[in-house]
């Protein structure tokens, strides 16, 4: 059912490139007017083998991608609309759908900036990342395929940049191609590999945590562990138990060199949040309205558990700097919850 599904996306996405890639919207091969302002070419290193996937590749992608997933949420069809996402952005996707009785919001874009890493053929992970204006607001988007010699480009992360947040300063050589850093890259502050880790010990223990200092304060770090301190305070006089945990998961990471050394990092977080019934003051646990969507009830016997999926690009900057680095980009939504029947 899921080759049947694959192959019918493909094919409805082949009838609607031609008009995409036509009309003012589409990206084109070239840098845009904004990577011309946002990245800096620097010298190319020399390489006799065409890279795995090339701007113009990319630029197909995200043609067929931006068309198809516009039909596909005007119809609401989610069966279908899941064959164009993966990773984080599959379980977002369904979110979007489901909480909206299949009718979510649908987007326009602004023309894109291509950030392609220049991949040898024998790349078995391939990706490349795109800034462009959503319902007019600069969102990052990375696709992914698990072998780019086909053309199953499928979103893996989508992040919105923060009110003010200025676009990211990729670096790109004097072809257009950006630099891919590898998870354990240790000339910038925080290995990839990392990022995730210690964005959730930050997002939990706050400033008195081993990670403190290492990020930025604000809404997506120690404000969260300052709440999560909070609502559990609360929670324990009305009789409940209370507990918030972050977890990197087995979600991929992708990190691109920036201008000037650093890197933006690009990876997803799952947050599962408890609320028990510990004492006699209370049976059931009051479930919030923004996961009645999910649960369907206003209260849950004796505990209820949501599932929080969260994506962020953060702005690392290179080893030795005494700067922390900086989340600049986040999309989040609940996925799931359970409870105690009422």
């Amino acid at each position: 059912m899921r080759s049947y599904g694959r192959r019918k996306v493909l094919a409805l996405a082949a009838g609607l490139l031609a008009a995409a890639v036509g009309c003012s919207a589409a990206p084109q091969s070239e840098p845009s007017q904004v990577a011309a302002t946002t990245a800096k070419p620097v010298t190319p290193t020399p390489s006799a083998e065409t890279p795995l996937i090339t701007p113009a590749d990319a630029a197909k992608a995200f043609a067929t991608f931006t068309a198809t997933d516009d039909l596909l949420r005007a119809g609401g069809d989610l069966r279908l609309a899941m064959e164009l996402t993966r990773d984080a952005e599959a379980q977002l996707t369904s979110s979007a759908f489901l909480s909206t009785g299949n009718r979510p919001p649908r987007y326009t874009w602004g023309a894109p900036t291509l950030f392609v890493p220049r991949f040898k053929q024998s790349e078995t992970a391939a990706w490349f990342t795109v800034l462009a204006t959503r319902n007019g607001h600069p969102t990052l988007l990375t696709f992914a395929n698990a072998d780019a010699k086909t053309d199953d480009w499928r979103l893996s992360s989508a992040t919105q940049l923060l009110p003010g947040q200025d676009p990211p300063h990729i670096q790109l050589d004097a072809e257009g191609y950006a630099t891919a850093l590898a998870p354990d890259d240790k000339s910038i502050t925080i290995s990839p590999q990392f990022m995730g880790p210690l964005h959730a010990t930050v997002a939990e223990a706050g400033e008195t945590g081993v990670a403190a200092g290492l990020l930025e304060r604000g809404p997506y770090t120690t404000d969260v562990a300052e709440q999560i301190t909070t609502d559990r305070e609360r929670a324990k006089i009305g009789g409940f138990s209370y507990d918030s945990i972050f977890s990197a998961g087995d979600y991929p990471v992708y990190a691109l060199r920036m201008v000037g050394g650093g890197a933006l990092i690009q990876y997803a977080m799952t947050r599962t949040t408890t609320t028990t019934v510990e004492t006699d003051k209370a049976d059931f646990v009051p479930v919030p309205e923004s996961a009645r969507w999910l649960y369907h009830n206003d209260r849950a016997r004796r505990f209820l558990k949501t599932t929080e999926i969260n994506q962020y690009a953060t702005v690392v900057p290179p080893s030795g700097t005494p700067t922390p680095a900086a989340i600049v980009a986040h999309t989040g939504a609940l996925t799931k919850a359970v409870g105690g029947d009422p």
